[in-house]
């Protein structure tokens, strides 16, 4: 029987040496030697800390352990990861994962399934508490070294464990807890950033029962709840990122408000807090009983699904809430959460297995019907069924832009066909052909439009065309090259964000239209067509690109504000947005801080795979 031996490390700087040589002491003798910041005085640096601490491993270890020294270790944290690591010889393992993270949802579902750890899914993988093989350990410290100023450490170990096949697993629920003493990496704007579920009284169990092959993983974070979903296609796994009213939608399940037994649950004023907790919650119950991971267990019996549950809300809430208002409302989150989970698994219930992917080359994709009886988060609307009718052709779908908008008017009730080039005579069958083609050649000189046509379904004539201008697109699916995409990719990667001084001598003001509007507004006007030839999406007022910079500092992170000459401008800005009349009967509703937000999460799991690293 192969033995293997765990090293450790706990990663610190100077500033908070105390720290780290306690938690080092408090564990077991030899377990944890304290590693420093290589450059205490340099810029802030978490990965070139944690390079240090795995070129730290000891000679004879067969796994290296590298932990931050704001952690709070479990009673059964060596005993765990000793018997993980002989479990799971060859994997990475996360000892924690963030309350509001897309892990964390795996590990809510790994404890709705009575699992110890659960494959990771398209995330940064967590690294304040991981293990790592001997052999990875090395190969990290090299691809790190290569890329010391490119991105935070766990966004390239979850780029370095995909690039080089090393399968990730995390613990269910975590072996460690955040203390939050304060981020010298500069992390300390998101608030309170604690684990999904930590019991620290929780003792060594099987830990070979792991749950994997997730392709949904519902989470709350920023106000918004959140649905990250698995394109079920051939090729590299790829992820679209939804709003859990959409999925929920895309399930059959549909409506306007959430229904009126939910707000009587409890007496918490945020409805944002309650709104999301019980969407996340029912999306995660709905999927569990969906496909088929047998009986949840009773929270009043099982402590780590109760826990688990209860950090949904305070997860969701932690950006903009103290440590004081979130202890406040709590309990009744959890009450919240556990009514959702309840409302959602009887929802799966009556659901059958998961639907096909949107826009996939083998043929159209509709969305379920309602079906009666359903427990829904919004009432079913005339409109509704009409949409259910409408028969769409997409071009220029194959993007991850079209991919998005082609899943969201799947999730609506459109049934979505692929449209190109290739295809032969008038498109028949279909009742309007959007074409999304002229977008790839916006820029310069060249607005950013999509041409919509509404057809004769039986001779495929053309009835009408409208040209729709969206702005300044941003979110998912949206490039990291446009005026926005460049300010939060570099946000994301530390760097400051350049804004033309003198302003006037820089790209005109900005229109944002995030993609989830964009997919509104286009089933809007696929049901109730505008009169006007030519329609303007964007609604508000344009805002200078220095405003747009500052709300990307503080949905992203704070990095400082540099201005620079027209002369160095890096590109020669959006096209221009031609005057045109609104969509009637329509308008946005992303708020533009939480957008970024999510464009941020995208371009960072999903959009880093068309940029190198």
């Amino acid at each position: 029987m192969t033995s293997y031996r765990l090293s450790g490390a706990v990663m610190t700087h100077p500033k908070r040496l105390a720290a780290a040589e306690q938690l080092a002491g408090a564990a077991p003798p030899g377990a944890l030697r304290v590693v420093m910041d290589p450059d205490p005085g340099g810029r802030p640096s978490a990965l070139r800390t944690a390079l240090a601490a795995w070129s730290a491993i000891e000679e004879d270890a067969t796994h290296h352990l590298v932990v931050q020294d704001d952690m709070l270790l479990s009673d059964s944290f060596f005993e765990r990861a000793g018997a993980a690591v002989a479990a799971m010889p060859h994997a990475a393992l996360a000892l924690f994962a963030l309350w509001d993270s897309r892990n964390g949802a795996a590990v809510r579902f790994g404890a709705l399934a009575g699992a110890r750890w659960v494959s990771a899914v398209n995330e940064y993988f967590p690294c304040v508490a991981i293990v790592l093989p001997r052999d990875a350990a090395a190969g990290f410290v090299d691809y790190g070294r290569a890329r010391l100023d490119a991105w935070p450490d766990d966004i390239l170990m979850y780029r370095f464990m995909r690039d080089n096949g090393i399968p990730g697993y995390v613990s269910v629920p975590s072996l460690a807890e955040h203390e939050d003493q304060g981020s010298i990496s500069g992390n300390a704007f998101r608030g309170p950033r604690r684990s999904v579920c930590f019991l620290p009284g929780d003792r060594p169990a099987d830990e070979d029962v792991r749950l994997s092959g997730l392709r949904v993983a519902p989470f709350f974070k920023n106000g918004v709840a959140q649905c990250a979903v698995r394109v079920e296609e051939p090729g590299p796994e790829r992820w679209l990122h939804l709003e859990c009213e959409s999925f929920l939608e895309g399930s059959g399940i549909r409506g306007e408000r959430l229904d009126s037994a939910m707000l009587g649950l409890t007496e918490v004023t945020d409805r944002e807090a309650v709104r999301g907790t019980w969407l996340t919650a029912f999306a995660l119950g709905f999927v569990h009983r969906r496909d088929g991971r047998g009986e949840a267990p009773d929270p009043a019996r099982d402590p780590v699904l109760a826990e688990a549950l209860a950090t949904i809300g305070p997860g969701g809430i932690s950006h903009r809430s103290s440590e004081e208002r979130i202890a406040e409302v709590r309990d009744e989150l959890a009450a919240v959460a556990e009514a959702g989970l309840t409302a959602g698994l009887a929802a799966g219930e009556r659901r059958p297995a998961r639907r096909p992917a949107a826009a996939s080359p083998a043929g159209p994709v509709t969305a379920p019907a309602v079906a009666a009886g359903t427990v829904t988060a919004r009432t079913v609307t005339a409109r509704t069924a009409a949409v259910s009718t409408v028969a769409v052709g997409l071009a220029g779908g194959s993007s991850p832009l079209g991919e998005h908008i082609a899943r969201g008017l799947a999730d609506k009730g459109f049934t979505v066909t692929p449209a190109g080039p290739g295809t032969e005579g008038p498109p028949r069958g279909l009742d309007a052909l959007v074409d999304l083609r002229p977008l790839h050649r916006a820029g310069g000189r060249a607005p950013a439009e999509i041409a919509l046509r509404i057809l004769d379904r039986a001779t495929g004539a053309v009835r009408t065309t409208h040209t729709l201008y969206p702005g300044d697109l941003y979110g998912p699916g949206c490039p990291r090259d446009s005026v926005i995409g460049a300010l939060v990719w570099d946000a994301l990667r530390y760097q400051p964000l350049k804004v033309t001084e003198p302003p006037e001598a820089g790209p005109r003001p900005l229109y944002p239209l995030h993609t989830a509007d964009l997919t509104d507004a286009l089933a809007h006007a696929l049901v109730s067509p505008p009169a006007e030839r030519a329609v303007l999406l964007p609604v508000d007022e344009p805002l200078p690109v220095r405003a747009v910079a500052e709300l990307v500092r503080e949905a992203v992170r704070p990095v400082p504000l540099e201005g620079v000459p027209a002369a160095r401008r890096r590109s020669a800005g959006p096209g221009p947005v031609p005057r045109a009349p609104r969509l009637p009967g329509w308008k946005p509703v992303r708020e533009l801080r939480q957008g970024l937000h999510g464009f941020a999460q995208w371009l960072a799991y999903e959009g880093i795979r068309h940029a190198p690293v």
